[in-house]
């Protein structure tokens, strides 16, 4: 969904036309300067049906920020995975952040679900995190995530402060409600998904003002449906919008495909142009 509607055409092709003159400088909202942004993967299918996916995500020089995982019905599963265990070991081996994948569902799951899924995601696979999909996103569901987010910290070990725990470690909070939340959640989590949806909304949108007031490493943008041919123009968008963190597919949702599920044909193309030995 986008951030807001669709600027007239003659609007669109202005703005994107300032975009283009920008170049090397974007900006995110009103002004802050964003680096090469790093990927976030906001999961991929299980390892036995997607092996290269997995594979590709422990191969040294990916610009990885995060992976989400999720083992069945986009969670933990009934029961501890062999394979997912092992895929997921291989992960954090090669230094790479692993995200315990929570459906919260508009705020409508059960309290207790949720903090029983997390405890099987730390306990089975010892993941870094949680990424909370499907967030509620109106000041109306902002207690209910606050409760959420603030159970799971101390639930990781995370000091009630959000500093960590005792190792001083802090696990990382992504929250996604995969529309543009109400301001007041970039509180609740360490990585606020401010953008989800497919590429002809995105290179329309425009970043909401308030997230000029923050850093880019808070926000990500997930967009399917990218052309190879405008691969270029979102990773400008992302930076323009002040986002730290991307994933960019050419995947659709087509006939009701998730466009999460399998890697871009261009992922070599993604890794050279947001690898640490991309040129600027």
């Amino acid at each position: 969904m986008s951030y807001l509607r669709p600027p007239s055409r003659s609007a669109a092709r202005a703005f994107l036309a300032a975009r283009a003159s920008a170049g090397s400088a974007p900006v995110g909202g009103g002004g802050a300067v964003a680096d090469r942004p790093g990927l976030g993967v906001p999961g991929y299918a299980h390892p036995l049906v997607a092996p290269v996916e997995w594979a590709e995500l422990a191969r040294p020089g990916v610009p990885l920020d995060w992976v989400a995982v999720h083992v069945a019905a986009g969670g933990a599963g009934a029961r501890a995975d062999p394979y997912c265990a092992s895929a997921i070991a291989a992960l954090r081996r090669a230094g790479v952040e692993v995200l315990g994948r929570l459906d919260l569902r508009r705020g409508a799951r059960d309290f207790g679900e949720v903090l029983r899924e997390a405890h099987h995601f730390l306990e089975w696979y010892g993941v870094d995190g949680f990424y909370l999909a499907r967030a509620p996103a109106d000041p109306e569901g902002f207690a209910g995530v606050e409760r959420v987010t603030t159970t799971l910290r101390a639930l990781a070990g995370d000091g009630g402060d959000g500093r960590g725990g005792g190792d001083g470690v802090r696990h990382r909070m992504v929250l996604d409600p995969e529309c543009h939340p109400h301001r007041d959640y970039v509180e609740l989590a360490d990585q606020l998904v401010t953008f989800s949806g497919p590429w002809h909304d995105y290179r329309w949108s425009q970043a909401a003002q308030w997230t000029a007031d923050h850093p880019p490493h808070r926000f990500c943008h997930l967009v399917h449906g990218v052309p190879a041919t405008h691969l270029d123009e979102a990773v400008r968008i992302a930076r323009w919008q002040g986002a730290g963190t991307v994933y960019l597919t050419d995947r659709t949702r087509h006939q009701g495909l998730d466009p999460w599920e399998s890697l871009p044909g261009y992922w070599d193309e993604i890794v050279s142009k947001l690898g640490p030995d991309a040129g600027e």
